[in-house]
């Protein structure tokens, strides 16, 4: 993490953003406070579509039905 004044990092924004994609955390700081940070965007998954695994997975007719091991405690 790196802090770094306003006017400064006008003059050095290019560097910045390098320092941000790669992993690196800068704060930029107004009158000593912080008030900005920059980080890179992380790449979003894409969304997952609803049914997209429809017939790939299979469920056997007595699926509900109670297991043998645990008759005793039923």
């Amino acid at each position: 993490m790196q802090n770094i004044d306003v006017n400064q990092a006008k003059q050095q924004l290019h560097q910045l953003i390098e320092q941000a994609v790669g992993g690196n955390e800068v704060i930029i700081t107004k009158s000593g406070q912080p008030v900005v940070r920059l980080v890179a965007i992380t790449k979003r998954r894409d969304q997952r579509q609803f049914g997209s695994a429809k017939g790939l997975i299979e469920m056997s007719d007595d699926f509900d039905e109670q297991l043998e091991d645990f008759r005793d405690y039923m």
